[in-house]
This record gives structure tokens, C-alpha cells and sequence, in this order.
């Protein structure tokens, strides 16, 4: 079912604003990931093993309450509307980070990260708002500009993050809740609501629980094809940070310097082509080009990442790898095509369960990949392994675009913004 066009006229002000949650959003999380551990230790008195094994955990913990969480937000804004939503998680994310930064005891902080898995699962719904105000053939720049939001948060979040971390763990947390409250307050003034209460849905817990969240992708023949997609691009995309710190460390020698460098090299990369490229791209290409291309650029990146024999030639897979990011917002512009402003929320959410299903699966496999190719009993000495595991899912990947990616037959008549 293609999508009805959202109105004329240009909505501006909410498509920045959506741009600032996710901005502010991800640099809040950026914030507290070089203390997070260290605020751990700190409960266990400097444990490092207790604390590294405490984090996957709650990783793992936070991974599946976003499963569980996404799909239920994207339905209840294809009900209640889309505003709501993200205001009711920039607040609740706000009073999360400050319980965090109160936390008395261990428990509490793996409460305060239950709550910031449900929080943080509002993304979905920002990006069923892009949809609602952009025109079907606008919306993979701007789902592009949400890509480098993602990226500014990853490269500035964590930085500042380290340099607040001088004046105690927890400062990091009160600074991530006052940017979330500001964000908050912001979108109470200026957030315009993106759903008319025409073109909302009902409810129902079956269709917005996990698995009835997936059922609708498998059901919806035109979006079957964008959710396997999606499932093998979020699949690769977890043996980057799954083992890159260990791989590099391992064959080439890194240090936290050069690891802190490649990853600032490969954020200014990302937010180049999501911020300034996507759009010149896919107005030459098309967004069913623009994808494969990056979809192909991932597989040669990843090959690169796999084989490079030295450090120069695993940063020529850095660009290439950037590239790979035109995948999403060109992928994102198709697959919103294909079901109604009353589903968008709920396709979001069941998009976001796909990826979340990825981050429990994802870095098992990948760091048992590495492990079997480096260990005693390997078969063969081949620590790259994991890069080619994930360039082996692109280039499926690949041959399933090929089929599936294309837009609706009857696309809507171009307007908005």
C-alpha cells in the first residue's frame, strides 16, 4: 500500500527538531559510555573483570527491552499521534539519566538502564515523523541528515563524555539529563504534531508486541524483502563494534590512541556522505541505485577491513565503508513508500525489533568468529574472519535487492517538503 503525501506545506521546523532529538539523544548515550564502566568498578570496588562482564550484560539487557519496547512506542504513536511520544521519552529519558547519576547501588543503575532501553527506543518514532512530513521522494535526504545526527552524537558523545568523567563518573549522567530535559522543553514548545487524528490507527497489543510486530513485515508482501535487508545490514554492522577494538589490537598493534582516532576518522566519514551526499545521490541515482551502490561499497569495505595486511591499508576501508551509509537513508525513502501514514509508526517499530533481534545474536557470533580463527585449535590463522562473515551478508544482501527494492507501482505525485 503506498503512502498518502503529507501536506504542502513545508514543516521546517519539525524536521529540524526531529534532527536535534536524535542528535541530543545520541550524544547523551555518547556521554556515558567512557564512565559507564567505570561507575561500575566503582560499586564493585575496582573489579575490571566484574565490571567488563556487568556491561554485557546490560548491554545485552538493553538490547532486549528496545525489542520489546520499539514496536509498542511506533503502535501507540500510530494511535495517539507522533508528538506525544517523543516528548513523554525526552522527558522520561531526562528523569532516567538523573536516576542514574543518583544510583545508590548496582541495581540501581541496571534499573536506571532497563528505563533508558524503553526510553530510547522512541527513535523509531522519529522516524515515522520524517515520514509523515516529507514527501516520498524527499525522504532519503532527510532520513540521510538523521544518519548524521547519529554520527555527530557517536563522534562528540563519547569525547566529552571522557572529559567530564575528570570531575567524577557521574557527571557525564547530570550533563545527558540536561540536555535530554532542554530537548524535552524545546520540542514542548516548537514540536508540531506530524499524524492527523484522520489518518491514525487503532491499537492492539497483538499487532504491537514483538512478534506481531514482525508478523506485519511477513504479512506486508511489498516490505517482506526491506525487512530481510534490513536484518542482514544490522547483522554486519554488529561486528564493528563487536570486535573491532580486539581485531585491531590484535593485528595491528592499536593502542586506545589510534582506536580513538580511526573511530573520530570514521564519524567526520559517516556524517560527510549521510549530511552532504546522500541527497546530491540519490537525485543522480535513484534511491534503488543509491542503495546497492552502498550496499556494495560495505562489501568491498569489509573485504578491505578483513585482508589489509597493514595499518595504511585497513584506513583505505574507511571511506569505503562510509559510503555503505547510503544504504539506510535510500532504503529507509523506499520501504516508508509501500505502507500508510497510519502504519508508519508501527513499520518503524517493527524495523527497529529486526535490528534489535541483530544486537542479541550479533556480538556472540562475531566474537566467536574471531576467537575460533586466532585460538590454538584454529584451522587456519585468520583473524579478519569476521569482516568477511559480514561481507559475505552484504553481498546477499545484494542479491536480494536486486529483487525487492523498488518502489511502489503507483508512487505518489511528489509535494511537501
Amino acid at each position: 500500500m503506498s503512502s498518502v503525501d503529507p501536506p504542502a506545506e513545508p514543516r521546517r521546523a519539525a524536521v529540524l527538531f526531529i534532527f536535534v532529538t536524535v542528535l541530543l539523544d545520541i550524544l547523551a548515550l555518547g556521554l556515558i559510555i567512557p564512565v559507564l564502566p567505570l561507575l561500575i568498578e566503582d560499586f564493585r570496588g575496582g573489579d575490571t573483570a566484574y565490571a567488563a562482564r556487568t556491561i554485557g550484560v546490560f548491554g545485552a539487557v538493553w538490547a532486549g527491552v528496545q525489542f520489546f519496547a520499539a514496536p509498542v512506542l511506533g503502535s501507540l504513536s500510530d494511535r495517539f499521534g507522533r508528538r506525544p511520544i517523543i516528548l513523554l521519552s525526552n522527558f522520561g529519558l531526562a528523569l532516567d539519566y538523573v536516576l542514574m547519576a543518583v544510583a545508590p547501588s548496582l541495581t540501581w543503575l541496571f534499573l536506571g538502564r532497563v528505563l533508558s532501553g524503553i526510553t530510547s527506543a522512541s527513535i523509531p518514532t522519529a522516524y515515522a515523523y520524517v515520514a509523515d512530513v516529507t514527501a516520498a521522494e524527499r525522504r532519503a535526504r532527510a532520513y540521510g541528515l538523521l544518519g548524521a545526527a547519529f554520527g555527530v552524537g557517536f563522534i562528540v558523545g563519547p569525547a566529552v563524555g571522557g572529559l567530564l568523567g575528570q570531575w567524577g563518573p557521574r557527571t557525564p549522567f547530570w550533563v545527558a539529563a540536561g540536555l535530554s530535559f532542554a530537548n524535552a522543553m524545546y520540542g514542548l514548545f516548537v514540536l508540531p504534531e506530524s499524524l492527523p487524528a484522520g489518518r491514525r490507527a487503532a491499537f492492539s497489543w497483538r499487532r504491537a508486541n514483538p512478534l506481531g510486530s514482525l508478523a506485519f513485515l511477513r504479512a506486508e508482501r511489498n516490505v517482506r524483502g526491506f525487512a530481510v535487508l534490513h536484518f542482514l545490514y544490522q547483522l554486519a554492522h554488529q561486528s564493528l563494534q563487536s570486535v573491532f577494538v580486539l581485531y585491531t589490537g590484535y593485528r595491528y598493534g592499536w593502542q586506545s590512541v589510534q582506536v580513538g582516532w580511526s573511530l573520530a576518522a570514521m564519524g567526520v566519514c559517516s556524517v560527510t556522505v549521510q549530511g552532504g551526499l546522500v541527497g546530491p545521490i540519490v537525485s543522480r541515482l535513484g534511491e534503488r541505485r543509491t542503495l546497492l551502490t552502498g550496499l556494495v561499497a560495505g562489501t568491498i569495505g569489509f573485504t578491505i577491513y578483513a585482508l589489509a595486511p597493514t595499518s595504511r591499508v585497513f584506513i583505505i576501508g574507511i571511506p569505503l565503508m562510509a559510503l555503505w551509509g547510503l544504504y539506510g537513508p535510500a532504503s529507509q525513502g523506499l520501504v516508508t513508500r509501500h505502507v500508510s501514514p497510519t502504519e508508519q509508526g508501527r513499520l518503524q517499530g517493527a524495523l527497529a525489533s529486526v535490528a534489535m533481534t541483530t544486537g542479541l545474536v550479533g556480538p556472540v557470533l562475531f566474537t566467536q568468529v574471531f576467537s575460533a580463527f586466532i585460538g590454538p585449535r584454529r584451522a587456519a590463522h585468520l583473524p579478519g574472519a569476521p569482516y568477511l562473515l559480514a561481507a559475505v551478508l552484504l553481498m546477499v544482501a545484494v542479491a536480494v535487492a536486486v529483487r525487492v527494492a523498488r518502489p511502489p507501482v503507483e508512487a505518489p505525485a511528489p509535494s511537501g517538503v
